[in-house]
């Protein structure tokens, strides 16, 4: 209830979120091998293994890792949880509506065994937060794109920003669109939608209208309700004023030619919703006939996506730095651009939602190659053994 109330997450999605941090520490050894590539322990150890006859050797790029962590979406935490494993301490700055979450995983590893001495907690402002984060050897940030500008010029500061996740659906697949409502619909609403994996956009190659209809009549099924309801899946905004901009600027944007608001047409009333003694803004669909339309390529923390139409042969292209594809597609040519895309970080090939956890696949980034650098070693390396 706690957490509920200063996050404004449902206890439905606090409990979700809760779910997703207890897979991330039962499941850490699949996470290490994912992120090692199933590399012996002992590198943590001895800084040498042997793969394939060949010796290796790994030494640490630090001696602790900052994290600035933010306040909505718990589940977030699981991205350090490996590095104390590792063997990298972890100086942790908590998200001001979220001071519980990373201190309870904090008491839970020390009670498993690890040495308290390996985390620090430090309930502090922006401005600590920016030194914590330049004064470790390593640090994680999570924000906005201003955020991402703010640390640019720090290569030691790795920022998790905006995901702009997207789902492609193949002009081999589009017409079969009504199959997949559910998963579209899982992939933007997901957690309150205010994940950098959820859906908010979605390219077709045709049959935008009614796809965009009949995922809008499901988007408008999702009413508010007060924190305790069982079926509550919005959220409310700790701060309402963040809600107001929000809803101002898809308005403002809507009076551009170019792009319509279909959920609109399904809700029985706006967009910004006052109740149980919250804001709220309902989800919201935007089909767009221009791609380069502001409301195209862009995400808000509540359950927001557009729908462009765009032939196939011209949707990498156009896509930009995406977090996650999942790609509704089993054309091979198709396929193959995919898997050679430079602006996806993480893809879904077939048809699976946008916030799809596999945990022996890096998130964003690997962060044992961004906390351990590879050295090259020759001649009695059994001496170090």
């Amino acid at each position: 209830e706690a957490l509920s109330a200063l996050t404004r997450l449902p206890h439905t999605l606090v409990r979700m979120n809760m779910g997703k941090i207890h897979a991330a520490m039962s499941k850490v050894r699949m996470v290490i091998d994912g992120l090692t590539r199933n590399m012996p322990l002992e590198i943590f150890d001895k800084g040498l293994t042997r793969l394939d006859g060949l010796t290796i050797n790994y030494f640490p790029a630090t001696s602790s890792l900052g994290v600035s962590l933010p306040s909505n979406a718990p589940a977030v935490n699981s991205l350090w949880i490996p590095a104390p494993v590792m063997k990298i301490p972890v100086l942790l700055k908590p998200g001001r509506e979220d001071p519980f979450t990373p201190l309870r995983i904090v008491q839970a590893m020390i009670q498993a065994g690890f040495p308290k001495e390996a985390f620090g907690f430090y309930p502090t402002t922006h401005e600590g937060g920016d030194t914590l984060l330049t004064t470790c050897g390593r640090g994680i940030s999570f924000g906005s794109d201003a955020t991402v500008k703010k640390y640019s010029a720090f290569p030691t500061i790795q920022v998790h920003g905006t995901g702009r996740s997207k789902i492609l659906i193949g002009e081999d697949m589009i017409g079969r669109w009504p199959e997949y409502l559910d998963v579209i619909v899982q992939s933007i609403s997901a957690n309150g939608g205010r994940s950098c994996i959820n859906t908010s956009a979605i390219l077709v190659p045709s049959h935008r209208d009614e796809l965009a209809n009949a995922v809008a009549a499901e988007l408008a099924k999702i009413q508010p309700h007060p924190r305790d309801h069982p079926g509550a899946l919005l959220c409310g905004f700790a701060n309402p004023a963040m809600a107001d901009g929000i809803d101002d600027l898809i308005t403002a944007h809507l009076k551009d030619s170019g792009a319509e608001d279909i959920t609109a047409q399904h809700r029985a009333g706006p967009r910004k919703v006052e109740a149980f003694e919250q804001t709220y803004l309902c989800p919201t669909l935007v089909a767009c006939t221009d791609k380069d339309h502001p409301l195209a390529n862009t995400e808000f923390m509540f359950p927001y996506a557009s729908i462009v139409e765009i032939p196939q042969a011209e949707m990498l292209a156009n896509i930009g730095q995406t977090l996650v594809v999942s790609a509704f597609t089993e054309d091979p040519r198709f396929i193959e651009q995919l898997l050679l895309s430079p602006d996806i970080e993480r893809l879904n090939l077939g048809t699976f939602p946008t916030n799809r956890v596999q945990w022996e696949q890096p998130h964003e980034g690997n962060l044992f190659e961004f906390l351990y650098h590879r050295r090259a070693i020759q001649g009695n390396v059994a001496v170090g053994a």
